[in-house]
Order: structure tokens, then C-alpha cells, then sequence
């Protein structure tokens, strides 16, 4: 098993990867604890994904790591946004209902789980 600091740094490195693809530049990429989101892509270019995205399947990080980048050149969810998406995810309605299934911890399940 990987320590967390490992996890973050294979992280950066896939985000570097697809921005390169991609074509564009985070200011920052950050990963952290997050518990309502995925992922965020700042109008500042600061990238950030949830720490556990790295414990999901690789098809699923490509979504959420392309999505948020795609967001340094589209700002909105429209057409040209789903059409550059498609395009290098082709699957990525498949992830994009696992987004909202998958199983996040919450607050109240951390607790109990360190009980």
C-alpha cells in the first residue's frame, strides 16, 4: 500500500500527463480531503482532486483529472466542452454516473469507522 504523500505525488504526475495531452497549465494542482466533490478548477487555474479519487478505478481518475483540465479552456459544461471531453474520454458518461454512486466517506462514517 502506498503512503499518502505517494498517492498524492502518482496523482500530480497523471495530471501533468493529461495537461500535457491537453495542451494547457495548472497553476497549481492540489490533492486533498474532500468530501462533496471529485474534483474543482478555479477561474485562477488552481486545480485540486480529492485524495481518495487515487483508491477509483484509472478510468474514472482520466474523467475527473480531464474534466477539471478542460475547465482552463471552457468554463461551462456546454457543447464544446462535452465535444473536447468525449474526445479524450470517450466513456466518460459511464464515469460521469459513477461520479455521483461512488462512496465517499462522510463525517459521520469516519467517526464511526475510528471507533
Amino acid at each position: 500500500m502506498q503512503t499518502p504523500d505517494k498517492r498524492r505525488e502518482v496523482m500530480r504526475e497523471r495530471v501533468a500527463s493529461w495537461a500535457q495531452r491537453l495542451n494547457v497549465q495548472p497553476r497549481q494542482v492540489r490533492v486533498q480531503h474532500m468530501t462533496r466533490k471529485w474534483g474543482s478548477c478555479s477561474t485562477a487555474g488552481i486545480v485540486t482532486l480529492a485524495a481518495d479519487l487515487a483508491d477509483q478505478d484509472l478510468g474514472f481518475q482520466d474523467f475527473v483529472i480531464v474534466h477539471e483540465l478542460l475547465h482552463l479552456r471552457v468554463p461551462n459544461h456546454g457543447k464544446l466542452f462535452k465535444a473536447l471531453l468525449t474526445a479524450h474520454v470517450p466513456a466518460w458518461q459511464t464515469h460521469a454516473s459513477h461520479r455521483t454512486n461512488a462512496k465517499r466517506p462522510t463525517a459521520t462514517n469516519e467517526s464511526a469507522a475510528k471507533r
